[in-house]
Protein backbone atom coordinates (compact mmCIF):
# COMPACT_ATOMS: atom_id res chain seq x y z
CA UNK A 1 0.00 0.00 0.00
CA UNK A 2 1.22 3.15 -0.65
CA UNK A 3 2.92 5.64 1.73
CA UNK A 4 2.33 9.56 1.85
CA UNK A 5 3.96 12.77 3.47
CA UNK A 6 1.26 15.11 4.35
CA UNK A 7 2.59 18.46 5.28
CA UNK A 8 0.57 20.72 7.39
CA UNK A 9 1.10 24.05 8.16
CA UNK A 10 0.82 24.95 11.27
CA UNK A 11 1.89 29.04 12.47
CA UNK A 12 3.77 27.93 15.84
CA UNK A 13 3.45 24.44 15.75
CA UNK A 14 6.25 23.72 17.54
CA UNK A 15 5.33 25.68 20.76
CA UNK A 16 1.42 23.45 21.02
CA UNK A 17 1.83 22.25 24.54
CA UNK A 18 1.57 18.21 25.04
CA UNK A 19 -1.73 18.75 26.02
CA UNK A 20 -2.63 20.40 22.76
CA UNK A 21 -0.64 17.50 20.72
CA UNK A 22 -2.87 15.39 22.78
CA UNK A 23 -6.03 16.63 21.86
CA UNK A 24 -4.97 16.78 18.34
CA UNK A 25 -3.81 12.94 18.26
CA UNK A 26 -7.22 12.12 20.05
CA UNK A 27 -8.93 13.63 16.93
CA UNK A 28 -7.04 12.26 14.87
CA UNK A 29 -7.42 8.69 15.69
CA UNK A 30 -11.43 9.58 15.93
CA UNK A 31 -11.74 10.23 12.57
CA UNK A 32 -9.56 7.58 11.71
CA UNK A 33 -11.39 5.27 13.34
CA UNK A 34 -14.56 6.18 11.23
CA UNK A 35 -12.71 6.07 7.71
CA UNK A 36 -11.57 2.58 8.44
CA UNK A 37 -8.70 0.23 8.82
CA UNK A 38 -7.25 1.05 5.16
CA UNK A 39 -6.31 4.65 6.37
CA UNK A 40 -3.07 4.32 9.10
CA UNK A 41 -1.49 7.00 10.86
CA UNK A 42 2.27 6.38 10.76
CA UNK A 43 4.17 9.16 12.71
CA UNK A 44 4.24 13.10 12.48
CA UNK A 45 6.60 15.31 13.26
CA UNK A 46 6.37 18.67 14.76
CA UNK A 47 8.65 21.58 13.99
CA UNK A 48 8.34 25.40 14.16
CA UNK A 49 5.34 25.94 12.04
CA UNK A 50 4.48 22.31 10.39
CA UNK A 51 3.45 18.65 11.28
CA UNK A 52 4.86 16.65 8.60
CA UNK A 53 2.32 13.27 9.29
CA UNK A 54 3.40 10.22 7.57
CA UNK A 55 0.25 7.67 6.63
CA UNK A 56 -0.02 4.53 4.62
CA UNK A 57 -3.46 4.60 2.53
CA UNK A 58 -4.74 3.35 -0.54
CA UNK A 59 -4.88 6.60 -2.25
CA UNK A 60 -4.53 10.57 -1.49
CA UNK A 61 -8.06 11.19 -0.91
CA UNK A 62 -8.52 9.42 1.73
CA UNK A 63 -5.83 11.51 3.92
CA UNK A 64 -7.79 14.41 2.60
CA UNK A 65 -11.09 13.26 4.06
CA UNK A 66 -9.26 12.94 6.86
CA UNK A 67 -8.18 16.20 6.81
CA UNK A 68 -11.52 17.97 5.81
CA UNK A 69 -12.98 15.41 9.08
CA UNK A 70 -10.53 16.37 11.49
CA UNK A 71 -10.43 20.03 10.48
CA UNK A 72 -6.73 20.13 10.17
CA UNK A 73 -5.30 21.45 6.78
CA UNK A 74 -3.40 19.10 4.25
CA UNK A 75 -1.36 21.28 2.21
CA UNK A 76 0.52 18.96 0.70
CA UNK A 77 0.06 15.33 0.26
CA UNK A 78 3.05 13.87 -1.02
CA UNK A 79 3.07 9.86 -2.21
CA UNK A 80 6.72 8.17 -1.37
CA UNK A 81 8.06 6.82 -4.67
CA UNK A 82 11.40 5.18 -2.78
CA UNK A 83 12.58 4.93 0.94
CA UNK A 84 16.17 5.16 1.29
CA UNK A 85 18.63 5.39 4.14
CA UNK A 86 22.35 4.59 5.05
CA UNK A 87 21.98 1.04 4.25
CA UNK A 88 21.27 2.20 0.41
CA UNK A 89 24.90 3.27 0.23
CA UNK A 90 25.66 -0.47 0.58
CA UNK A 91 23.42 -2.04 -1.42
CA UNK A 92 25.00 -3.68 -4.80
CA UNK A 93 23.97 -2.58 -8.26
Amino acid sequence: MPKYLIEREIPNAGALSPDELRAISEKSCGVLRQLGPEIQWVQSYVTEDKITCVYIAPHADIIREHARRGGFPADRVLEVATIIDPTTAEAEV
